[in-house]
């Protein structure tokens, strides 16, 4: 998160430090093979010529999902039956600051049509490369390859406990090997022991020991704890592995941004058995907090797979918990 005291913007140019703030909405289109429609801004508007998924400004008095049907009709010619919120985010450009609001779409009558004069395509969410998008693109993209649920172990389970649960859990689903009263070598051992069979069912093993494990056992990526977040100097691991982190606050969503994270846990959202202590933020915390962060976030505290629909409403690509995902 900037800095915003005072003092700070008395330091920046006027046309910096008043810069407006427009609201958003937009739409990922997903077609039946699973492509997205992405669209090229025409000549005249600002940054003409790049690329971007379809909306625009929310209008006082409208809602981001009355926003949307609007500018999907009038871009496109379609009328919205069935979308989700996807991700909701601050980008921050040299003039202006845009809070976008992102929808997955997966239901509209009729077929899209340019009717702006803008060009568009249809494309597979990883086959964007030779396109020059805009910045607000990559982070909608991640949104929508994230899977929807962080499968934490519980912290004192043992090995076949875990081994018997995996075949239980979400296909695709992020798994973190989250085992404290381990030592580094016996986590090391049985983290060996589990990446076949992780990685036979399809699940995303996510370590939080030594990053170079990661690499060693072929797992997907590196989990950071907040006290592990404190410590980081630099991104821990290459950027063809995850990585990922707990955060709590702004001051954590922010370090974790500098140190280039992919996805946060962000909560608890209530109390837990885990964390007793804390009242937890809420919804209106988290979507708050959650606004911050261009990553996949992932919501935490008392959830499970039952209430990713809750989650995705507060902005939230997923949930992650523990004993809603092995209860036998």
């Amino acid at each position: 998160m900037r800095n915003t005291a005072p003092e700070a913007l008395a330091q920046r140019p006027p046309e910096i430090a008043a810069k407006p703030t427009i609201p958003v909405a937009c739409g990922v289109l997903v077609n039946e093979r699973g492509e997205v429609l992405i669209a090229q801004r025409p000549a005249g508007k600002i940054a003409a010529g790049l690329w971007e998924f379809p909306g625009g400004k929310i209008e006082a008095g409208e809602s981001a999902r009355q926003a949307l049907e609007r500018e999907l009709r009038e871009e496109l010619g379609i009328a919205l039956r069935q979308a989700w919120p996807l991700i909701r985010f601050r980008h921050e450009y040299r003039d202006r600051i845009v809070i976008l609001d992102t929808w997955r779409v997966d239901g509209y009558e009729s077929e899209p049509h340019p009717h702006e004069g803008q060009r568009f395509a249809w494309r597979a969410p990883g086959d964007l490369g030779d396109l020059a998008c805009l910045p607000t693109v990559a982070p909608i993209l991640r949104a929508m390859r994230a899977p929807p649920h962080y499968v934490f172990t519980p912290p004192q389970a043992p090995e076949r406990f875990i081994r018997a649960g995996l075949e239980r859990l979400p296909a695709g689903s992020l798994l973190r090997l989250r085992l404290p009263a381990l030592d580094d070598a016996a986590y090391a051992q049985l983290a060996a022991r589990i990446a076949p069979q992780a990685r036979a069912l399809g699940l995303k093993l996510m370590l939080d020991r030594d990053p170079a494990l990661v690499a060693a056992l072929g797992a997907a990526g590196w989990h950071a704890s907040g006290r592990a977040l404190r410590a980081l100097r630099d991104r821990p691991l290459p950027r063809e592995f995850g990585f990922a982190a707990s955060v709590h606050d702004a001051e954590e969503i922010e370090r974790a941004a500098a140190l280039g994270a992919d996805a946060l846990v962000l909560g608890p959202v209530q109390a837990t058995a885990s964390h007793p202590q804390s009242a937890g933020l809420g919804w209106a915390r988290f979507q708050a907090l959650r606004g911050l962060a261009p990553q996949t976030v992932y919501a935490i505290g008392g959830l499970g797979p039952e209430r990713l629909a809750e989650a995705r409403q507060h902005g939230a690509q997923g949930v992650a918990g523990i004993s809603a995902y092995w209860r036998c």
